[in-house]
């Protein structure tokens, strides 16, 4: 079982994050990135399935600007991953979805898959619209928030578990090959360990694939904001009965209650 895994670097959340001076992105000078969690996830049910069908995990990633990508790519060689493989092109540093789709669409065409396997989304844009536009450029079907997969190579199908809101959950028999996004995998992502990744860095090779059609999905920021602190809570104190009549005292100030 072939399976194709794209990955994107994000900026790290638990970084310090600030807004450019033009106040249409975040200043990317200052920004740590890291991998995606969501590709995280799906590149460690890749390599589940791998273990129980035999088979190769690819992974892919659009280098952008000045965000290095290489690092995240030797790591995915030190947790498994057979081959891994840049797409360069003229991109920008924040490219969107559609861009991405089409760029991974054409370096996977010449490739021999059963499954891709995309994270749900990303954590710099919460639109979960790359595993569909992938699917479409490709012309195979597509299902996300997925759980679980159990896949067949012999009848050449999967069996996925799609979750709803509520804890609910669907199961889905789809044919080979699909894109699949990966809301979570079946075990924690696996860590990879220094001297592993130090180790891809001198025996592993990175392709390059040259994108030629970048697109952009004819939407701008035009201006970014921080979110802006308003009231604070209050904390009551005192004993049961002093508790009890501010909190009477409040409602009737917001006049949620009558005496």
């Amino acid at each position: 079982m072939n399976i194709i895994v794209p990955v994107k670097q994000v900026p790290d959340l638990v970084e310090e994050l600030e807004i450019n001076s033009d106040g249409t992105d975040l200043e990317r000078d200052m920004i740590k990135y890291k991998m995606n969690e969501w590709d995280e996830s799906a590149l460690e049910e890749a390599l589940q399935l791998k273990e129980m069908h035999g088979g190769t995990v690819t992974v892919l990633t659009v280098a952008s600007g000045d965000v290095e990508v290489d690092e995240t790519l030797y790591t995915c060689v030190a947790k498994g991953a057979d081959r891994v493989v840049k797409i360069v092109g003229n991109f920008e540093e924040h490219y969107d979805s559609h861009t991405a789709a089409r760029a991974l669409a054409e370096a996977i065409r010449g490739m021999s898959y059963d499954l891709i396997l995309t994270g749900v989304q990303a954590a710099d844009d919460l639109d979960g619209q790359v595993g569909v536009l992938l699917a479409t450029y490709l012309g195979i079907p597509h299902i996300s928030v997925v759980s679980g997969i159990e896949a067949e190579p012999v009848s050449r199908t999967a069996t996925v578990h799609q979750e709803y809101a509520g804890g609910i959950m669907a199961t889905f028999e789809v044919d080979l090959p699909v894109v699949l996004g990966v809301q979570a995998a079946r075990a924690i992502p696996r860590y990879a360990p220094v001297s592993r990744v130090r180790q891809a860095m001198k025996s592993a090779h990175i392709e390059e694939i040259e994108a030629t059609t970048p697109v952009g999905a004819g939407i701008s920021v035009r201006r970014m904001f921080k979110p802006e602190s308003t009231e604070h809570a209050e904390m009551i104190e005192g004993d049961a009965g002093e508790i009890v009549n501010r909190v009477m005292e409040i409602l009737r100030e917001r006049g949620l209650w009558r005496a």
